[in-house]
């Protein structure tokens, strides 16, 4: 893929994959499904990944418990004062988004996809709520519109799965991933940079992983800390120290240049909400991070799948 297809940029963005498909601008409409997370609920365990927020990671998602199509019309209306033309994803972002009965999963998913303008179904949760049933679904949603499923994975490493209270183990990601290749179904999955007590080379490994597990496409993040986390306990007792905004644009940098030409770059960093926000106050500058990053990649020659090994 040379750099006239990626629009001048030495990665696979998301908005060129979506201009891609569908020939013009498309751009998310964030939900808030109503659903719960069975990290939080005792199922599996109670209060969550520690770095999670209490809206479940859908800070910007529509407001929780209004109807589907309320919350897409009020997100659509702000949308448009941006973007005046363009087509939508759906994205049921907050907690847990096929953890529910299969008739309360269907009818969120349909009102969302029957809205005028919706060409796409982006639904975020984890590989332990994915089972035959939701497969099914997803397969049947897919055949209605193009359809991706996000998992957070975070990182291989059990022994930081485990003092972040991930709940789930390498092989059940494994497992999923399988799954939905086998209905059709493409994956992304997310990767955090800056966990507690991890190298750059354990971030990278990650980074490896997820290059040659055969999903479609990857999430690149920085850990936040937000208020009234569990993980502010860490930080408080000296555990977490926060990277750097030049060793996080190092590790994006090196990341790109280690997965696939064509896997999707669907995120190389975010915010969080200035008035939750601990740290690090680098990363409320998001487009200041994005063009170093850029420009980064450009000073060192730096190109996606550059050093990409099976």
């Amino acid at each position: 893929m040379d750099k006239k297809e990626l629009n001048g940029k030495r990665y696979y963005t998301l908005n060129q994959f979506l201009r891609d498909k569908f020939g013009s601008k498309v751009f998310k409409i964030s939900l808030d499904g109503g659903f719960t997370c069975p990290n939080r609920d005792g199922k599996v365990a109670k209060g969550g990944c520690s770095f999670c927020s209490a809206r479940g990671s859908g800070d910007y998602a529509g407001q929780r418990f209004l109807p589907i199509t309320t919350q897409f019309e009020n997100i659509k209306e702000m949308m448009n004062k941006k973007w005046k033309e363009g087509k939508y994803i759906a994205y049921f972002q907050a907690y847990t988004n096929t953890y529910a009965p299969i008739e309360e999963l269907k009818k969120k998913y349909e009102e969302a996809i029957n809205k005028e303008g919706v060409v796409a179904l982006a639904i975020g949760t984890r590989p332990d709520c994915i089972n035959e049933d939701v497969l099914n679904l997803l397969e049947e949603m897919n055949s209605k519109v193009y359809t991706w499923v996000e998992l957070g994975l975070q990182t291989i490493h059990e022994d930081s799965a485990k003092a972040f209270n991930r709940g789930y183990s390498l092989d059940v990601f494994d497992k999923a991933v399988a799954g939905l290749k086998s209905k059709g179904v493409d994956t992304v999955v997310h990767s955090i940079f800056g966990l507690p007590g991890e190298s750059k080379e354990q971030m990278l490994q990650t980074v490896d992983y997820i290059a040659n597990s055969g999903v479609k496409g990857i999430k690149f993040h920085l850990l936040h800390l937000m208020k009234n986390t569990r993980m502010v306990k860490d930080y408080n007792e000296g555990k977490l120290t926060f990277l750097s905004q030049e060793d996080y644009i190092d590790l994006i940098c090196e990341g790109i240049s280690r997965i696939p030409e064509d896997m999707i770059v669907h995120r190389l960093t975010g915010d969080a909400p200035r008035e939750e926000l601990i740290g690090p106050m680098w990363s409320l500058k998001k487009w200041e991070v994005l063009n170093a990053i850029d420009k980064a990649l450009e000073d060192n020659d730096i190109y996606q799948g550059q050093k990409y090994k099976k």
